[in-house]
C-alpha cells in the first residue's frame, strides 16, 4: 500500500478554499492519510510555502503526531494528545494560511512517518524539527496545494 496524504477540501495542485487562507477564517484544512509504513511510532506534518518572496515561508509545524492518528479535521483546535506544536514563520505556534503578498503561490503540505519520537520542546522551529527526524523517516508523502489572493488577480 502506498503511503498517501489528502484532503477533502482540495485536490492535488488544486486551489485551496479562501477559507483556509488569511481572507477567510484561516482555519487549517482536513488532512486524511492512509497506507501507514509499518515500523511508524510517529507523523511529522510539515506545512510551508517554497514560493515566498523570502524564501520558504513555514504556515504549520507539528510533531509526534501518534502513529494511531490518520487523519486531522478542518480547523482543528484540540490536536491529538502527545502532538507537539512548531514554530511557524510568523513566530507563532499555530496554523497560519495562505496568503501570498504578490502572486499565485504553492503549499506543500509533507507528512513524514518516522521510527521515534522526536525529543524537542513544543514551539521548536523546522530547522530544529527537520535535523532531529533526519534518520529516522521511514516514508513522506506530500499534498500540494495553491492559492492567489484576490488582490493578486488580473482582472
Amino acid at each position: 500500500m502506498i503511503f498517501t496524504l489528502k484532503s477533502s477540501d482540495f485536490i492535488q495542485n488544486g486551489i485551496i478554499p479562501k477559507r483556509f487562507s488569511c481572507d477567510g477564517e484561516d482555519l487549517s484544512p482536513h488532512l486524511e492519510w492512509t497506507g501507514i509504513p509499518q515500523n511508524t511510532v510517529a507523523f511529522v506534518l510539515i506545512m510551508d510555502d517554497p514560493d515566498a518572496l523570502m524564501g520558504t515561508w513555514d504556515h504549520w509545524l507539528l510533531f509526534n503526531i501518534p502513529s494511531t492518528i490518520t487523519k486531522l479535521e478542518a480547523g482543528i483546535k484540540q490536536l491529538p494528545e502527545g502532538t507537539k506544536v512548531g514554530r511557524n514563520s510568523w513566530q507563532r505556534n499555530d496554523y497560519g494560511g495562505p496568503c501570498p503578498p504578490d502572486r499565485e503561490h504553492r503549499y506543500f503540505f509533507k507528512l513524514y512517518a518516522l521510527d521515534t519520537l522526536l525529543e524537542l520542546p513544543y514551539g521548536a522551529t523546522k530547522k530544529e524539527i527537520e535535523a532531529a527526524m533526519q534518520s529516522h523517516i521511514i516514508f513522506q508523502a506530500t499534498l500540494i496545494g495553491r492559492y492567489n489572493r484576490p488582490q493578486n488577480r488580473k482582472a
